[in-house]
């Protein structure tokens, strides 16, 4: 559950949330500034401060707000009524983009950095991210079991493995050395063989397809 924060929403919400988005992004948690902020969103200072008492909450709601969008687009697919290799090359594509996300990238850097400091910020970071993708991908799993389509006797398991393998590589290079070391090729390389070793280990033998996984 997603603790409440001392957030007052209004007429110009959105465009103050935008603005701290754009700043946040472009020079993290510690180098924003709240007039740069201010001034991004067009709104005053007063302004800001009236829908956010600090940036550590803003820079929280931000990213609440970049997580539901990846929480959304995930969500539609795994509600797609498709068989299970053609949806998972897609949830697989959505995990490991969020993870090298220019955004991504920043807030975990910035939880990291910031987890003795602000442990409530650390803590936002793993509810509202890794717990929450978590449960997305093991409802979808346990969908695909009772369907018959997949075979696994641990679920939560499974899970973890399928979001390790999405970040297998393109997670260190983006960390260590940004997210344009990443190209498309190495991201469907990578997505291809996390999907193709998942359906060896669960995948059902009538459910297998060469052109899918391959």
């Amino acid at each position: 559950m997603q603790k409440s924060l001392p957030v007052t929403r209004g007429r110009k919400f959105m465009q103050v949330l935008e603005g701290a988005r754009t700043v946040f992004l472009r020079d993290g948690f510690e180098g924003a500034s709240v007039d740069d902020i201010a001034r991004e969103a067009g709104v005053s200072k007063a302004t800001l401060y009236s829908y956010f008492p600090d940036k550590r909450i803003m820079f929280i709601e931000v990213f609440r707000n970049e997580l539901a969008r990846e929480a959304a687009d995930a969500s539609a697919l795994i509600d797609v009524d498709l068989p299970v290799e053609q949806v998972l090359p897609f949830i697989v594509q959505i995990i490991s983009a969020h993870l090298v996300s220019g955004l991504g990238m920043r807030m975990y850097r910035v939880s990291v950095a910031e987890a003795e400091r602000f442990p409530v910020l650390a803590q936002e970071y793993y509810e509202a991210g890794p717990v929450l993708l978590r449960t997305q991908v093991v409802q979808y799993l346990e969908r695909c079991v009772e369907k018959g389509e997949l075979d696994i006797p641990d679920l939560e398991l499974a899970a973890d493995q399928l979001i390790e393998l999405s970040s297998t590589t393109v997670h260190d290079r983006s960390l260590f050395l940004g997210p344009e070391s990443v190209d498309k090729d190495l991201m469907r390389r990578i997505n291809r063989g996390a999907v193709r070793m998942f359906m060896s280990c669960y995948g059902q033998a009538s459910t297998m397809s060469r052109s899918a996984v391959g």
